[in-house]
Order: structure tokens, then C-alpha cells, then sequence
């Protein structure tokens, strides 16, 4: 083993030459300007905060229910099936209050004979007008049940009471329904709007009759006015259930149609850059803005609020200035940029 270090000596030879080498220089592109992400900042963008998706409503919904209880044996129209005031829509089963219309007539017709026998003794004295009142008024009683009893015998058929799209069936044929329990939601002729959900963060500045813009994935845009505002939060979303009456729209707009509504006022278009871009310094925000020769300057911003969709400027920058849009946080005051090209 005296000579275990000429096993080594292949391996050391290749190394000491090694280390008299000269290295290559490094890549020039390394040391130049830094590669930036950038971007033109420019007014149209509005935050998410203002437009709400939601879907086309008919402001009156009636939920539609029999004034009787009783087995359902027909339902004469479907979904989407357009009524007219009056028609009949589904029927209960009209044995039984028919019967109670035929006694409640017999008992009215009983009453009336036994009135007139009583005005005729009356006549000649043969009881007294205490007992002639008495009569009167159980003649009266059996009217009034005879007349109840035949409604009750009509409202086994379930009529509509205004025109308008069946947007819902609760019930089927065979099913016993009680008094008031829905078979039918319709959705009226006339106003359509857009139900949507505001979060508590949009309270502050909205007011009912608040102007806004209805656009249908469908192309259509229309104008919009703010209408009713629930006045609690839903327990579930936490948010506030809204309406926006859609102004000049045609009565048969489809229903369940989706679209959006934007509450920006025009005029009231803000820059939005992105999270990224903004370099926070205590309790001032900035921006690297890129000049003409590609040299960064910091220009401090003054910051609306921030949304998913970035930061929503109040004062600082203008449109068409050119602003580094990510990485700010490596550059220096004076400093030559290279600009990505897009894409990469």
C-alpha cells in the first residue's frame, strides 16, 4: 500500500490543469439592462366592484294556489306555456264540493219556504215579529252558505289571474294539495329586470334610482335604474338581493336570459394596474413609469381601493404612459429597462 497515491494521480493530473484555465466571459445579455414585464395604462378599465352578473326577471311573480284543498286530477299547461287571464291552468277533484253546494242549496231553500210560511202567520198575527226576525235571519245564513258553497265548488279549477309565461310547476296530477299550497309560479307581462347580489363592500354608494347598464350575453345592451335594495343581508351569501329595472325593453324578452349590469357612471372610467405593479413604501403607493429611452422613474400613486381585478387609481398616472408591470421591487431610480415582447 506504500504506493496507493499513484492510483490518484490520473484523477489530480486533469484538475491542476483545469485550474490554469481561463473561464469564458460572461454572456453580455446577463449584464444588461433587466428583461421587464410592461404595460400602457390607459382609462376604460372599470373594477369588478362595478358589474354584477345575474339574470333576466319579470318584476311580479305570482306563486299560483287553489283557495281549497283537495286531490289534483289535471294540470292543463307545461313550463313555458304562455296564459291569458282567466284560463284555466289545473283542476282538483269537484266531488265533494259539490256536494256541499247541493246541501248548502237545499238548506237555502228550506230557509226561504220557511220564512215565507212565517211572514204569512205574521200577517195574521198568529206569532210574534220576534219570530219573524229569527226566520229572516236564518234565511240570510243559508244564502250566504249556499253562495259560499257554490265559490267553493268554482275555485276547484285554478284560473290565471293575469297574462304571462308558466316559469314553474309545484304540482302533479294525483297529488292532494292544500288551501294556498303553490301549483303554479307565472311570471307576468310587462317590466323585466335583472336580479343580482351586491356584496356589503357596494352599499355605501348605492342609492335606489341609481343609473346603470344592462348588457345581455345575447349582444343587447339597454339602460337600467336601480330599484329595490333588500335591506338584510341573505344568511347564506351575505350578500343583498338587488333589482335593476331594465328601461325600454320589449315586454317578450326572454326570461332567465343572463347578463351584467354596470353601475360606472359615465365619466367615472378609472385606471387599474396590476397588484403587481405597485411598490409599497410605508404608507405611500408607487409605479415604475418607462420612459422614452427605457429609463425607470418611480411616481408615487394615489390608490382607490384594491380589487380581484388590480388596483383602481385614483390620481398619479395618466393614460398612455408605459409602467412596468411586474418585478418592481428589483429596480433602481434611473435605470435602463429592456421590455419583454408580448407573449413571452
Amino acid at each position: 500500500m506504500k504506493f496507493w497515491w499513484l492510483l490518484l494521480a490520473p484523477l489530480t493530473i486533469p484538475l491542476l490543469a483545469a485550474c490554469g484555465e481561463k473561464l469564458p466571459p460572461p454572456d453580455a445579455a446577463s449584464t444588461g439592462p433587466k428583461l421587464v414585464k410592461a404595460m400602457k395604462v390607459g382609462s376604460g378599465g372599470t373594477a369588478d366592484e362595478h358589474r354584477y352578473s345575474g339574470e333576466v326577471r319579470a318584476r311580479y311573480e305570482s306563486q299560483l294556489a287553489f283557495r281549497v284543498g283537495g286531490k289534483m286530477t289535471e294540470r292543463l299547461v307545461d313550463v313555458g306555456a304562455r296564459v291569458k287571464a282567466g284560463q284555466p291552468l289545473a283542476r282538483l277533484d269537484p266531488a265533494d264540493a259539490q256536494l256541499t253546494a247541493v246541501q248548502a242549496e237545499a238548506n237555502r231553500s228550506l230557509a226561504a219556504a220557511d220564512l215565507k210560511r212565517t211572514q204569512e202567520l205574521r200577517e195574521k198575527n198568529f206569532v210574534s215579529q220576534a219570530a219573524l226576525d229569527a226566520k229572516d235571519t236564518a234565511a240570510k245564513a243559508a244564502e250566504a252558505q249556499a253562495q259560499l258553497a257554490k265559490n267553493q265548488a268554482a275555485y276547484t279549477t285554478l284560473v290565471a289571474d293575469a297574462a304571462g309565461v308558466v316559469v314553474a310547476v309545484l304540482a302533479e296530477p294525483g297529488q292532494v294539495v292544500a288551501a294556498g299550497q303553490g301549483v303554479f309560479r307565472v311570471a307576468r307581462d310587462g317590466e323585466r329586470e335583472v336580479a343580482i347580489n351586491l356584496p356589503e363592500s357596494r352599499l355605501a354608494g348605492m342609492q335606489i334610482g341609481a343609473a346603470a347598464t344592462v348588457e345581455l350575453w345575447a349582444g343587447k345592451s339597454y339602460r337600467g335604474r336601480l330599484r329595490e335594495l333588500a335591506p338584510a343581508a341573505d344568511p347564506a351569501t351575505r350578500t343583498f338581493a338587488t333589482r335593476v329595472s331594465i328601461l325600454d325593453a320589449a315586454m317578450d324578452l326572454p326570461l332567465g336570459m343572463t347578463a351584467s349590469v354596470n353601475f360606472a357612471p359615465a365619466g367615472d372610467e378609472k385606471i387599474v394596474v396590476p397588484l403587481a405593479a405597485i411598490l409599497q413604501q410605508g404608507e405611500r403607493a408607487a409605479v415604475w413609469v418607462i420612459g422614452q429611452d427605457n429609463t425607470v422613474s418611480q411616481r408615487v400613486v394615489e390608490v382607490e381601493r384594491y380589487s380581484d381585478a388590480g388596483a383602481v387609481l385614483k390620481s398619479g398616472l395618466v393614460a398612455g404612459e408605459q409602467i412596468v408591470a411586474a418585478g418592481a421591487f428589483k429596480l433602481v431610480v434611473g435605470e435602463k429597462v429592456r421590455i419583454a415582447e408580448a407573449g413571452k
